[in-house]
């Protein structure tokens, strides 16, 4: 499967909840900081609720 490179370049001060867990399950806790995640329908339902905040790139 493909694979996404995610990078926070928004803070999440202002962030409801359920955004800032969403990037907890994604692996991101701090800004600037970049994970490697598997494309899957779960990963991506998540990245879409905080599309905003993030950086999304196909590897």
């Amino acid at each position: 499967m493909a694979k996404l490179r995610i990078t926070q370049i928004k803070s999440k001060n202002g962030a409801t909840k359920r955004q800032i867990a969403n990037l907890q399950s994604l692996g991101i806790h701090r800004l600037h900081q970049t994970v490697e995640v598997e494309l899957n329908p779960v990963s991506k339902g998540m990245v879409e609720k905080v599309l905003h905040l993030v950086k999304v790139e196909e590897i």
